[in-house]
């Protein structure tokens, strides 16, 4: 073959090879990382669980099948991801070492701080978000003070019966309100504590879950009460538990006191209408009358405030 001819196959063996080197280098690099982002966990990692099968051969009676968190179908349920090792930690070593509890995590064993810590690694959102410094933390109330996983007795796997009797472990001088004989929403299960409070911690006062005072609270419900008003009264203004108590009363409409005697709390001058009917009083005066079958409010209706022109004594 003519020498000329030599040349152009020569670079064209030289090329191929150039491609043939870049593609393989290129390849080989490019595997590499791809298989150290795929590469499968030690045997060690592997056996730190035990399983969940593993657990219930001994605890058969801690298995919190049919609770919330038992769903699989979520994937961020204890049953979906490591099941019982997801709270207590890994127990290969717990089962291997004859049950030796210092290798396992009890929460009910924990400060009430520490047992909330491994609940919020999945409870931080929606009401919870606002667990850490809340009113409850503050006080050594934990998750586990009231919710218990594996022998729930309510709903939300809290553990008494209802939130009343559950609240009341606590609350007692403000359960105890329900009881009074006049009408009651919490008590005929209308509304339930939670309908007012988040437990797991508010941004107001008094863990409301609506607003930033009682009154937007009270609202939230009670609109036609809202307001503003032309004629605003001092009381609603202040606060509507300065009239009413929202836990629970022995008198209508859940009031302090009764009329006239709510009134005079804070008209308290002279003569009609702030005259206070005391015991002789009632029995001598001639404007006695006032108090049977009447009050402040017969006359004076728009008692939470008047929109009218000729509103200034909220009358009807």
């Amino acid at each position: 073959m003519h020498s000329s001819c030599k040349a152009p196959l020569r670079c064209a063996a030289l090329a191929v090879l150039a491609v043939a080197w870049v593609l393989t280098t290129g390849t080989a690099s490019a595997a590499t990382p791809q298989k150290a982002a795929v590469k499968a966990p030690s045997a060690q990692a592997q056996g730190e669980y035990a399983g969940q099968d593993t657990c219930l051969t001994c605890h058969a009676e801690r298995d919190y099948k049919g609770t919330l968190h038992a769903r699989t179908s979520d994937g961020r349920t204890p049953a979906a991801t490591h099941g019982c090792e997801s709270c207590h930690g890994p127990g290969k070593d717990h089962s291997e070492g004859g049950g030796d509890n210092s290798k396992i995590v009890n929460p009910n064993k924990l400060l009430p701080q520490r047992a909330s810590e491994i609940c919020t690694n999945c409870h931080i959102r929606g009401t919870h978000a606002l667990w850490m410094g809340s009113q409850h933390d503050q006080r050594n109330v934990g998750c586990v003070t009231c919710h218990s996983v594996h022998n729930p007795k309510g709903e939300k796997q809290i553990k008494a019966a209802t939130q009343l009797e559950l609240c009341g472990t606590c609350h007692k001088n403000i359960t105890n309100k329900q009881y009074r004989f006049n009408h009651m929403p919490v008590r005929e299960g209308t509304l339930l504590c939670s309908s007012c409070h988040n437990p797991h911690g508010s941004a107001n006062v008094k863990l409301l879950k609506v607003g930033t005072t009682v009154d937007e609270a009270c609202t939230s419900c009670h609109a036609e009460k809202r307001g503003p008003y032309l004629w605003e009264h001092a009381p609603v203004v202040n606060a509507c538990v300065t009239c009413h108590d929202p836990h629970g009363s022995n008198i209508d409409r859940l009031l302090v006191a009764k009329v006239p005697f709510l009134c005079q709390r804070c008209h308290v001058t002279s003569r009609h209408p702030p005259t206070v009917y005391d015991a002789f009083a009632l029995k001598n005066s001639a404007s006695a009358n006032r108090l049977t079958g009447q009050g402040c409010v017969v006359c004076h209706v728009q008692i939470h405030g008047s929109n009218a022109p000729s509103g200034k004594y909220f009358h009807r």
